[in-house]
């Protein structure tokens, strides 16, 4: 499960694998690499040991200072016993990037290998990036990739865009396949991964790989995984009366956590949020999807849904 900042915490992760299956693993939406002396470890409540049972996960980490970053490292491993940290250097985002985070980092290849060797010079934590093809050209992808070549590297997550298309655009899978020929370190694929279909002809072309993300595309079709998983027809997932029962168990029960944790205000804006998303996988027009998010009251909002289904 790729981190989505904003929607994939905790109580989100708990409840999608409850209801939804084949997802093995997530990386967390990332928090900000601070100096031992200023983290707050109190406050990170999503990576808690206790409220990650149902579903192992990977915490990540955003920041540009090589030391920040081992000492967040260094204080997750030792406080909550992680042993798998992940490095935000693909975000693409204008604040991100304009901050010299994320994807912003992509074009200082040094400051990327002095980073890698603080943390795996100075601890046994498994460390991996996720990163893009570049910022403005995939050759930041492959400096990189020939800059962390002597490191023990868990893996690469690579996402085949350029950080200045953030979303938009196909993605480049002849740049992504010369990064994937250009390394030994295990590869990640991230991107656009929406349907069995496509899955499928990245895996026939990148036999390689073994692990791949799902973002976007396991909000637009929770059975995504699955079907992936068993090689099934979406067609008959989206029109199987029994799999939509369970997509309306699952929204009952995370309506009830979101409300609960938040009250109804916050539970709209979260639920309105989710389903710019779920809109996909039960075919609402987009008139029909306006009409919804036009909707003030939480009640209102589910009532809504209910006659939709």
């Amino acid at each position: 499960m790729a981190p989505l900042h904003g929607i994939t915490y905790y109580n989100f992760r708990n409840c999608f694998v409850k209801h939804f299956h084949n997802i093995d693993c997530a990386i967390t939406p990332f928090i900000a690499a601070k100096p031992k002396e200023e983290l707050n470890l109190k406050k990170l409540s999503d990576l808690f040991p206790e409220n990650n049972r149902a579903l192992p996960v990977i915490p990540q980490i955003m920041g540009n200072k090589p030391n920040d970053i081992k000492e967040t490292a260094l204080a997750l491993h030792e406080t909550f016993g992680y042993e798998q940290i992940n490095w935000n250097i693909g975000c693409p985002m204008n604040p991100i990037v304009r901050k010299k985070r994320g994807c912003g980092i992509m074009p200082f290849p040094d400051l990327v290998e002095e980073t890698v060797n603080a943390v795996c010079g100075n601890s046994s934590v498994r460390f991996s990036l996720k990163m893009r093809l570049g910022l403005h050209s995939p050759n930041e992808g492959l400096e990189i990739l020939q800059r962390v070549a002597p490191y023990p590297i868990d893996f690469l997550c690579i996402h085949p865009r350029l950080g200045t298309q953030q979303y938009t655009g196909a993605v480049d899978l002849d740049s992504f396949e010369t990064l994937y020929q250009s390394t030994n370190h295990q590869i990640v694929y991230s991107g656009d991964i929406v349907d069995v279909d496509f899955f499928m002809k990245l895996q026939q072309r990148f036999p390689n790989i073994e692990n791949w993300m799902l973002g976007r595309g396991i909000l637009e079709n929770p059975f995504l995984a699955e079907e992936i998983a068993n090689n099934s027809n979406p067609v008959e997932t989206h029109c199987n009366a029994s799999l939509q029962n369970r997509f309306m168990e699952y929204h009952h029960e995370y309506s009830e956590i979101i409300l609960s944790l938040f009250g109804e205000k916050k539970a709209l804006s979260v639920f309105k949020e989710l389903w710019h998303y779920f809109a996909v996988f039960r075919k609402l027009p987009p008139e029909e999807l306006q009409k919804l998010l036009r909707i003030n009251d939480f009640k209102m909002f589910l009532d809504a849904i209910e006659e939709n289904e």
